[in-house]
């Protein structure tokens, strides 16, 4: 290998490709660079990043670019950079490590291993020379080469104690639990305590989004009438609607809020962030009929559409990045009051302005003009400060919105990650599907169908398994197979199961049996209980991999543990099948005992064990035309994690068609002959009798919920 190349010009992932200039000799991780660490007896320097984050390439300009730190890289280290969004197995783990370490994680990670992989030293972001109180690279670098070289010992009893904290703290010896609703209360209970009633939210800054932990809220809420849970997600939803952590101008949210207040962001936004809040103002629409929440769930559809979206083949795209280079710092999101005024009319600035809190003091440091578009004012309050009506105010304010988002498209805009990661792409398709059936869109719902379709057609062998990645970004590199870890199988299992009760098209059923089946013989840990977020491999695992993990909490998207254990519930209420009730139930025993102290951020959890504890509602509409639609809608309004609404024709009402539960009961009902329409709502193992009626369908549904 020359002195000016690196081993990423075979990597399929943007983030990887991004540092193919570099002139550190980065290796991915595989075992090459494994063996080479060991021929030369040198320790690992590992980088693990992502090609949205900010820091990560702050970094790679400070220091992995410099021609001199490079040679003391190379010197004396085998360098590896992976791509956490690409292998979310190792990234997990050495997240872990590092906060063993040093009491923080976070992206970019920053780790010196031996040369089998064991972390004996560990961070995040460091500058190239001293400063903000950290050391310098090169320095932390050349005394990390010097305890490898003269202090061996000490760093190799350094790795072994990490791995064992990684192992001990993914233990989880949580069996001295009792399951039963009272979990669900002190989760509640520690959300609302953590609630910041003022800015919505909850804790202080930084604020991020917890779309299980709001679910978890908006179900307990609609089914017990607790009014501290309901305000804590009304309030939450409201204030990020109108803080800057929503795109006010294209829809979907950044992030993260830097502040309390959810004024300025962390700019980049995630596919997986804005599925998990997508799902949350729909589930709070369903519960609450607020017509700003479906407003806010139609727009992160739109910027969906019109972003981040394979309109040809399907497929949900990763992220946006939050910048254009390291010089701005969301430049591309923000206003001076001058460039707005540039763009609008005077009555249009006029109302914009106050609305939009756009002033000659903005809200970022880099750039103190740089206003972050956020909604201070209510229309009327705008209306009344510009003297004007407020028909006349809504008009102006539509005008002025669609003018600064034609000038922001005109601006050269941040990247978009195009790669398709399957387990995001699962909660983008039961999110639109929720969306498409609570406010009837047609657009949402084929698309999510055929999204579902492409993954399935690409991404799942019977023999090989699921891939976690479908289509990577950047289409000159080798295309390679990545295998599908635990999230993947039971988002997509969740997904499944959305799918067939948004058609009742009997082959999404089939595959979810499919997967379920699949995903325990991987996964599922017959001797401990619960699921590995890895399959067991016949080979023998690199580095930190050697450390089994049974994933529960929420980081950011929902834990694989938790999510299995929902999707082979709700699978159980359909097929009938006392394994996949065990598996669940002895999945979320496992964590029975350690559970409520991880709180918000064990929403998941949480909703799993509702799904365990309450009896599953089954509610099917038969038939077609205006009452057949009046009956879905009543069926879908109120969200409950334990309700599922089917509406079928009566073509689809056939044992062959149906999942065995449902088969047992639906095709010999005798008002499937009457040709009209009519809904039956089933509780636990019993059904109640069929009505046409929308009134007594809502009363079978008060009592039933």
């Amino acid at each position: 290998m020359s002195d000016n190349l690196n081993r990423l010009d075979r990597a399929a992932s943007s983030y990887l490709r991004s540092a193919l200039h570099q002139p550190v000799h980065w290796n991915e991780w595989g075992p090459e660079a494994f063996e080479l660490a060991t021929r030369q007896d040198k320790p690992i320097l590992l980088d693990i990043g992502a090609v949205w984050c900010h820091w990560c390439h702050v970094m790679d300009r400070e220091s992995y670019e410099d021609p001199a730190l490079a040679r003391v890289i190379n010197e004396h280290f085998v360098p590896v950079k992976v791509d956490r969004d690409e292998r979310p197995d190792v990234d997990s783990r050495y997240q872990a490590a590092v906060s063993a370490i040093s009491g923080q994680g976070g992206w970019p990670l920053t780790a010196v291993l031996t040369p089998d992989g064991k972390p004996f030293f560990g961070g995040t972001y460091f500058p190239r020379d001293d400063r903000y109180g950290r050391p310098g690279f090169e320095r932390v670098l050349l005394a990390m080469s010097d305890a490898w070289k003269n202090r061996r010992n000490e760093a190799l009893e350094s790795a072994a104690s990490v791995i064992a904290a990684i192992e001990h703290g993914e233990s989880f010896a949580g069996r001295n639990g009792t399951l039963c609703l009272s979990i669900v209360d002190k989760l509640i209970e520690s959300a609302i305590r953590q609630f910041d009633p003022r800015n919505g939210g909850f804790g202080s800054q930084p604020k991020f989004p917890h779309p299980a932990a709001i679910d978890l809220l908006i179900d307990v809420a609609s089914r017990t009438g607790s009014e501290a849970a309901r305000q804590a997600v009304t309030v939450t939803l409201e204030k990020m609607a109108r803080g800057g952590v929503y795109d006010q101008l294209a829809g979907g949210f950044h992030r993260y809020s830097v502040d309390e207040r959810w004024v300025v962001p962390h700019f980049e936004k995630m596919l997986y962030d804005n599925a998990g809040l997508l799902a949350n103002y729909v589930h709070a629409f369903q519960s609450f009929v607020d017509p700003e929440f479906a407003r806010v769930a139609r727009d992160i559809i739109r910027w969906l559409d019109e972003v981040m979206t394979d309109r040809e083949r399907g497929g949900f795209y990763a992220s946006q990045d939050a910048d254009l280079s390291l010089d701005d710092d969301g430049d591309y999101f923000t206003w001076t009051r001058d460039e707005a005024a540039a763009v609008l009319t005077p009555s249009e600035m006029a109302i914009a302005a106050p609305y939009y809190d756009i002033g000659e003091l903005g809200d970022m440091h880099h750039n103190p003009a740089k206003n972050v578009l956020h909604r201070r004012l209510t229309l009327e309050q705008a209306a009344k400060l510009a003297e004007v009506s407020v028909e006349d105010a809504e008009r102006e304010l539509a005008s002025a919105k669609q003018k600064l988002l034609a000038a922001r498209l005109q601006r050269p805009t941040p990247y978009i990650d195009k790669t398709i990661y399957t387990s995001w792409n699962a909660l983008a398709i039961s999110a639109c599907l929720a969306a498409a059936r609570v406010l009837d869109l047609a657009g949402p719902r084929a698309f999510a169908l055929q999204t579902l379709d492409r993954i399935l057609t690409e991404g799942w062998n019977p023999n090989r398994g699921l891939a976690h990645v479908i289509a990577y970004s950047e289409t000159v590199a080798e295309p390679r197979y990545v295998p599908g870890v635990l999230d993947d199988y039971a988002f997509l299992l969740n997904a499944l199961i959305d799918a067939w009760l948004a058609t009742g098209e009997h082959r999404y059923y089939r595959y979810a049996v499919e997967i379920a089946e699949s995903m325990i013989a991987r996964f599922y840990d017959p001797t401990g209980g619960a699921f590995f977020d890895t399959e067991t491999s016949s080979e023998t695992p690199l580095g930190a991999l050697s450390a089994r993990r049974k994933p529960l909490q929420d980081t950011p998207t929902p834990a694989g543990n938790p999510s299995a254990a929902a999707a082979l519930l709700r699978l159980e209420a359909l097929i009938g099948r006392a394994d996949f009730h065990e598996k669940a139930e002895d999945t979320l025993e496992s964590f029975a005992g350690v559970v409520e102290h991880f709180g918000l951020f064990a929403g998941t959890y949480g909703l799993a064990l509702e799904l365990l504890l309450l009896p599953p509602v089954q509610v099917v509409v038969v038939g077609q035309g205006a009452n057949a639609k009046k009956l879905a809608a009543i069926a879908t309004a109120r969200y409950a994690v334990n309700k599922q609404v089917i509406v079928l024709s009566p073509n689809q009402v056939t044992a062959e068609n149906l999942p065995p539960v449902l088969a047992e009961t639906l095709p010999h009902l005798p008002n499937l002959s009457s040709g009209s329409a009519f809904a039956v709502v089933c509780k636990g193992t019993s059904c109640q009798a069929p009505t046409a009626d929308p009134e007594k369908l809502l009363e079978a549904l008060d009592a039933a919920l």
